[in-house]
């Protein structure tokens, strides 16, 4: 199979053998994948990051033990968990200390013709949902997480600081709630995305933080990617306000730990999260994606898709490995 692989810093397109799928687990043939920020900075580094990345997909199931998957339409948890460990028995799979992550950890990804993945990572996609829109269920996951971790009253000041990708759906699934939602970035592109919808939004320019609304939000939630990206959302957090922490910073960023104690701020890491209530908003078109989808490539044009993805400004690029 044709697969794009990592190695050096360098993306490369790659003749690799068909992975076998071990019991327990399905071969499943990618039909869409996306490129994420993540993608991006394993490529730059993250990690010594060597194999093929890739974690946002959907896919046909053409091999399997169980008869009721072969020949669906299928996303799947990123999460491979050894299911017998004491976190596992917990119920906290995700955080397994023995697991694989798909594309990231130990797991060949998605930006190939074939992966595995266990049976029970799998998720069946409604027909309502297109190719195009089930690509985003992973990330959207991570956003309905949130709701999973915060109870957020519809009375309630609520900062997203990034317009990357991720907080483009964050804003979308937290809007929802009803609250007093304010979404900052730096990209009048993708803030307009956003504004075309009703969320408000500001431009934030580097220099500008002083501007903002100190202490304005009740709950801030970070996910610039970047380690500016934490201290705008100490400006913008109230007293006893909860900060959400999504970005996963290549550099630690300078944090005055004893203004979170005299503030009382509780923080919050939140990553993966639940795939159905994601499944549910796409097919009920709760949650819209298609205006977040910049460019489509085939698996030919990988590396140009990658250069593609790492442009400022750019959106969500989508590769077919069937071409």
């Amino acid at each position: 199979m044709r697969a794009l692989y990592i190695a050096a810093r360098h993306v490369s397109l790659r003749d690799l053998p068909v992975p076998q799928a071990p019991p327990g687990e399905a071969l499943i043939r990618v039909r869409l994948t996306g490129i994420c920020d993540t993608d991006l900075h394993l490529q730059a580094g993250y990690m010594d990051f060597e194999g093929i990345p890739g974690h946002e997909f959907v896919g046909e199931v053409v091999q399997s033990q169980r008869e009721d998957l072969i020949g669906r339409r299928v996303v799947g948890e990123i999460n491979a968990a050894c299911g017998t460990c004491a976190l596992c028995r917990r119920g906290l799979g995700r955080h397994c200390p023995h697991r694989t992550v798909l594309g990231i950890l130990g797991r060949p990804g998605t930006h190939a013709e074939y992966i595995t993945l266990p049976e029970e990572n799998l998720h069946v996609v409604p027909d309502a949902i297109s190719d195009e829109e089930a690509v985003f269920v992973e990330p959207l996951a991570a956003a309905c997480e949130i709701l999973e971790q915060v109870h957020l009253e519809p009375t309630a000041r609520v900062a997203v600081v990034g317009d990357g990708k991720l907080g483009l759906l964050v804003a979308r699934v937290l809007a929802l709630t009803g609250c007093e939602l304010l979404v900052l970035g730096r990209h009048a592109r993708k803030l307009n995305v956003l504004a075309r919808q009703g969320i408000a939004t500001k431009r934030v320019s580097p220099g500008d933080e002083d501007q903002l609304p100190g202490r304005w939000a009740d709950v801030v939630v970070e996910c610039s990617g970047h380690p500016s990206g934490f201290e705008t959302a100490r400006r913008l957090i109230k007293p006893r306000g909860t900060l959400v922490l999504k970005s996963t910073y290549r550099e630690s960023p300078p944090i005055y730990l004893a203004g979170l104690v005299v503030d009382e701020i509780t923080v919050v890491g939140s990553r993966c999260g639940p795939f159905a209530p994601a499944l549910r908003l796409l097919a009920h078109r709760l949650v819209r994606v298609e205006d977040l989808i910049d460019e489509q490539k085939g698996l030919s044009e990988g590396v140009q898709a990658y250069e593609r993805a790492a442009q400022r400004g750019v959106l969500k690029v989508l590769l077919d490995p069937q071409r």
